[in-house]
Order: structure tokens, then C-alpha cells, then sequence
């Protein structure tokens, strides 16, 4: 009798699919069994790509004569350590008597790049078929769904190619260009940070983050503090006062004067007061008075980048630690698929959603939750999303947002207590896209005196719709409720009693230093770091590596000390070796440190995916830029 083999990325996903598929009995040696299935799986990378001694022996020595190296012919090897379940994965694609081979693998580039190197040196039965399950969550209901839908394998082609053109990039770039600067700058190295010997590691992606980081450390290094001086005025409306700042406009007495700092400020304290005495007795008149009523709509759901920049800010954890955290949430059929770019759903995700929402009604026993989804309820809240910001097939590229999936609550009392406290932001930012807009009224006067004008704002919430949920709350705005009700008392033409001038003392700020998390919503966003408006039109939505290597890449530089990050803060800095590796990348090969080249070519790797370019193309192109990088380095020795 003919059977169906399913390979997952690991055992725990695995034990799901059997689930899914009633499989309880005979489980065996690295794989499950039934009359119909067989479920067995990898555990992560099988298989890996050989180091260049494997090519020839000559090449494990680091020598100039010896790069770049390119191979046209390339060589994977089995793990080591995982040979065991590879050999009984291979044994089992190889059976005759199976007619039919799912690729269950992570649904993701890396997950097709594992699965696929499997494939390539398992050397499958060629009489199967090959088909892939791409599924969002690890619900039953997806998981089937997930194999009922499964497209033939090709159809998944070109995302293999740009899976497998990613780790040659990474490869060629990594191993070439760190022995070609370990050769020519590993002394220098070694004499700056006081060690023996040095070697200088850089890669596509890694090298441009910690340019990132080191730029950033040397402006605010560099920063020097500018003092200004800011005028405020204090008005009387009846027996209540209020402040207005002073502002420049093209009738003032100031309009283009050298004596500016800018629009709202003074570079020298005795301009200020000698300003101030100019007004002194001067009638103030309200000019212009503006009332209106605004909107704010919750924000996006979360995407991996935004998930791990709140987490970092309200838990003080690294984003590899947050991946693995909403992974396990993934794995129990809590959350749906983590590795995602999209803050936006599906169309057809958009028409069930109510079943998201029951479920969380059902199974989650939080009372703050349940008192918002009450609410819901009594309110009459809608539930459609289509014409909705939050809904958007053209923003979405592999997955829709994180979400819940109103299932999974029989694991949920066994997690972990930080665990727990992740979900629930998760699940408060999906039930904030449900409710109405925080609304504000707000009034902004202008006040003339003589040709001086000065401006005051207030801004008050008068019905909080998603703020409910979300409640942001900022000093700022409780100040500005005080203004309101003084505010609105007054009218245009009004005279006013001026109180007094103040002069208040401000100063510039540096940058702010990069943390675990904001760093990894800046790779995501490096696009923007782009000057040329054409290219940054062009790599759009293309940033600094990808959802599901960005962690990784903090970890890496954390671990060859190339930058610190607080354990308490999660504030990022570069090591003095950190700094000194920027120099010398700076002053050989300065377009490594370049976002532009990173996003172009992750660009690159997105258009195989979308089968826009040939895979060779994107290969040729790869090889150019190394080889003629090679030989302006080699030139300058």
C-alpha cells in the first residue's frame, strides 16, 4: 500500500501534524507511522555547506594567492551531529512505496533553504510527488488545511533559488573579505586592541549593522551641547493665566536676523532680553483661533520588528529572545507565524476573524481582556475589517500580521510567567484594531503683539475608543488638558492682559544610542537611511537583513565583542575591537558599511523570490562585485 511522507523542521512541530492527522500509534525510530502517513522531521539545518579545505586541502591556510574564492561546483556535507535522524529522513524518502513527499518545512526562505538542501542530498524516491505546506498557524484547522492546499513543490522554485543564493551571497562575502582584511590589516589590529594575533570577520549584513551602531556612538561622542534661549509669554483671561512661545514669521522685527538660533529660539541670552524689552507695554491681540476635532486610529498589528522593539522597551529583553519566546507561542498554537514583515491581514484572514475573537471570548482567562471583549459586545463594536487600514493583500508578502489565534489555551496556564505577559500585549494590540478612534479636540491660538507672535496649544481626549486598551499617556498631553479649558473661553480680536515675559533656556540633544530593539526596527527601516531618492524608491521595503536573521545578527556581534548591550537597559555600544574593524572596513571597502549595498542586494534576493530576475543574474552580478573588489584591495597593498 502507497504511503504519504510529511517532513517538518523538528519533532515538537511534528507531534502537531500527527494530531492534526489522528496519528497516535506507532511511533518509531526518528518517525511516526500509520496505514496511510508517515511523519518524521529534521532538527533545524541537516545539512550545511562545506568550508573551502573541503574543495582543497591549501585552502584551510589564509594566503592572498588563494582568493577570492569562488567555487563553480559546490559541496554540501552532512552535520555531524545530526547524521543519525538525516539517515533515517533520507531511508525514508527513498522508500518505493511512497507516493507522495510533503515539504512541511518552517514557512519561510530559511525554512525552504533546510528542507531543501534535505531534498538535494537525500536524492528522494523520483516517483513521489513533491508538494509543500505553507500554513500561518499551528492550529489543527490550519495544519489540514495547510496539507489539503499543498501546491506542487516547483511551485516554490524560485524561492529555493533566492534561499539558496542568500547563503552562497553570505558565504562568498564572509569567508572572502574577512580573510582578504585579516591578511592585509590582522597586525594592525592586533597592536591597536593589544592582543597576539587578530582576524577580522565581516559579513553582508553584520558589518553594515555595526556601522550603524559605531556612527551613531561617534555623533553622540562628537556632540556638542548648543545653548538657546526661548520667549514665552504669560497671559491673564480673567483671574486664570496661560503661556504662549514666541515663534518667527516674516513680520517680525527678528525675520533672517544672524541673531536667530532658529525659528523659536535665540543664540545669546542679552538678544533675548533686549526682545522682550522691545515688547514691553505692547497691546496683545488674539489674532487667530482654530478649534477642531481629530482621529486616531489604533495603530498596525505587530510585525516581528515591532513585536521585538516593545519588548525590549517594556521587558528589557534581546529580540533573540523575544523570537524565541513568540516561536514557543507559535509552536502552542497560541500566536500565528512570528517571522513575519507584514503589520497588516490577509483579505480572506479578514473574513474569519470573528473566529480569532470567539476564541479568545472562550478560552482566554484574563479579566482585563474579557472586560475589553464585553465591551465589544455591548457597544456592537464591528468586526469587518476589509475597508480597514488593517487589511491589505498587497503589503502582505509570505505571512499576514502576529496575531492570536483565539486557540491553544489548553497550553497557555503551563507558560511561563514573561511568556504570558508577551501574549497579552499581543492579543491587547489585535483587540485595539477593533475599536473605535481616540477622538481630541483641540485649539490653537495665535497671539500678536505688535508685530510678534506668540503660540499656545491645548489638546484634550474626549473619548478614548482604542486608548482603552493601549493607553498611552504622556506628561505632555496632561499639560496640555490644563490649557484647554482657559483656551476655549477665548475668542479672535480678544485683548489680552500680558502677566510677563519669561526667557527659558534650552539646549540641543544628541542622538540617542541605539537599544537591542530600536536597532532592530532600524535595520528593518534602512531603506530611509538611503539619500538617493530614486534607489530608496527603488529597494523599498527592502531593509537590513530580514525578519528572521536580525536577531541572529545582534547575537553574532555581541559574541565576537564586537559591540556591548547592557544587560539591564539593553543600550547598545561598540567595543574598542568593534571600532577599530569600522575603521579599517571604512578606509578599504567603505560600501560595506553602506545600507544601500546591504538593501540592494536583499533586493536582489527578493525579486528571484518573485521570479522579476534570472538566479544567474543575480550570481554574475555577485561575482563581479567581488572580483572587482579584489582587485582594488589588492592594488592599495
Amino acid at each position: 500500500m502507497s504511503k504519504k511522507l510529511l517532513i517538518t523542521e523538528k519533532p515538537s512541530v511534528a507531534m502537531e501534524f500527527a494530531k492534526a492527522l489522528k496519528i497516535t500509534t506507532n511511533r518509531k525510530n526518528g518517525y511516526l507511522e500509520s496505514q496511510e502517513w508517515i511523519i518524521t522531521w529534521c532538527v533545524g539545518h541537516l545539512v550545511t555547506m562545506s568550508y573551502p579545505e573541503k574543495y582543497d586541502e591549501k585552502l584551510k591556510l589564509w594566503r592572498l594567492e588563494t582568493l577570492p574564492f569562488i567555487p563553480e561546483e559546490w559541496k554540501y556535507e552532512i552535520i555531524p551531529a545530526v547524521q543519525n535522524q538525516f539517515q533515517i529522513v533520507k531511508e525514508l524518502m527513498q522508500r518505493e512505496d511512497i507516493e507522495e513527499i510533503y515539504n512541511a518545512g518552517d514557512s519561510g526562505r530559511e525554512g525552504e533553504y533546510i528542507q531543501r538542501l534535505v531534498f538535494m542530498m537525500a536524492k528522494p524516491n523520483p516517483n513521489a510527488k513533491m508538494k509543500r505546506v505553507w500554513i500561518d498557524s499551528q492550529t489543527e484547522e490550519e495544519i489540514l488545511r495547510g496539507i489539503r492546499e499543498a501546491k506542487d513543490l516547483s511551485e516554490y522554485d524560485s524561492l529555493s533559488d533566492s534561499a539558496y543564493l542568500r547563503a552562497k551571497e553570505d558565504y562568498l562575502i564572509g569567508i572572502n573579505f574577512s580573510r582578504l582584511l585579516s591578511i592585509i590589516y590582522g597586525r594592525r589590529l592586533a597592536q591597536s586592541i593589544q592582543e597576539e594575533k587578530a582576524s577580522i570577520s565581516v559579513g553582508r549584513v553584520m558589518t553594515c549593522v555595526l556601522g550603524m551602531i559605531v556612527q551613531r556612538e561617534r555623533e553622540i561622542r562628537n556632540f556638542v551641547k548648543t545653548k538657546y534661549y526661548k520667549i514665552l509669554a504669560e497671559f491673564i483671561e480673567e483671574k486664570e493665566s496661560f503661556k504662549a512661545e514666541w515663534k518667527v514669521n516674516e513680520k517680525s522685527k527678528l525675520y533672517e536676523s544672524i541673531k536667530l538660533y532658529n525659528e523659536t529660539g535665540l543664540k545669546k541670552e542679552e538678544d533675548a532680553k533686549e526682545f522682550i524689552a522691545s515688547l514691553a507695554g505692547k497691546e496683545a491681540i488674539i489674532t487667530e483661533l482654530k478649534k477642531s476635532k481629530q482621529k486616531e486610529n489604533a495603530p498596525l498589528l505587530f510585525n516581528l520588528a515591532e513585536i521585538q522593539n516593545e519588548c525590549t522597551k517594556r521587558f528589557k529583553i534581546k529580540p533573540d529572545e523575544t523570537l524565541e519566546i513568540i516561536q514557543n507561542l507559535y509552536e502552542k498554537k497560541l500566536v500565528t507565524y512570528p517571522r513575519t514583515d507584514s503589520r497588516v491581514l490577509s483579505t480572506a484572514v479578514a473574513k474569519e476573524i470573528s473566529k480569532n475573537l470567539n476564541g479568545i471570548a472562550r478560552g482566554y482567562k484574563d479579566e482585563e481582556v474579557q472586560g475589553y471583549i464585553k465591551k465589544m459586545v455591548e457597544e456592537k463594536y464591528s468586526t469587518n475589517l476589509i475597508k480597514t487600514k488593517y487589511v491589505n493583500d498587497s503589503k502582505i508578502t509570505d505571512h499576514y500580521a502576529i496575531i492570536p489565534t483565539g486557540q491553544g489555551y489548553e497550553n497557555y496556564q503551563a507558560l511561563p510567567d514573561l511568556q504570558k505577559r508577551i501574549y497579552k500585549v499581543i492579543v491587547k494590540r489585535f483587540l485595539a484594531i477593533f475599536y473605535p478612534p481616540a477622538e481630541y479636540s483641540k485649539i490653537q491660538v495665535t497671539i500678536g503683539i505688535d508685530n510678534e507672535t506668540f503660540y499656545c496649544n491645548g489638546k484634550v481626549c474626549t473619548k478614548e475608543g482604542f486608548l482603552e486598551i493601549l493607553k498611552p499617556k504622556s506628561a505632555e498631553n496632561e499639560k496640555e488638558d490644563n490649557n484647554l479649558d482657559i483656551l476655549k473661553a477665548l475668542k479672535k480680536g480678544q485683548k489680552l492682559e500680558v502677566k510677563n515675559f519669561e526667557i527659558k533656556d534650552a539646549e540641543t540633544s544628541p542622538p540617542s544610542r541605539y537599544n537591542s530593539g530600536s536597532i532592530i526596527l532600524a535595520m528593518e527601516n534602512a531603506g530611509k537611511l538611503i539619500e538617493e531618492e530614486e534607489l530608496r524608491e527603488q529597494i523599498k521595503g527592502a531593509g537590513i537583513g530580514t525578519s528572521a536573521t536580525r536577531a541572529e545578527i545582534m547575537k553574532k556581534l555581541e559574541k565576537i565583542r564586537y559591540i556591548e548591550i547592557n544587560t539591564k537597559t539593553q543600550i547598545i555600544t561598540p567595543t574598542q575591537k568593534g571600532e577599530n574593524i569600522y575603521d579599517i572596513v571604512y578606509q578599504s571597502m567603505p560600501d560595506m558599511l553602506n545600507p544601500k549595498l546591504t538593501a540592494s542586494w536583499e533586493k536582489g534576493l527578493d525579486m528571484v523570490a518573485k521570479k522579476e530576475i534570472e538566479p544567474d543574474v543575480f550570481m554574475n552580478k555577485l561575482k563581479n562585485y567581488i572580483n572587482n573588489k579584489f582587485d582594488k584591495l589588492v592594488i592599495k597593498m
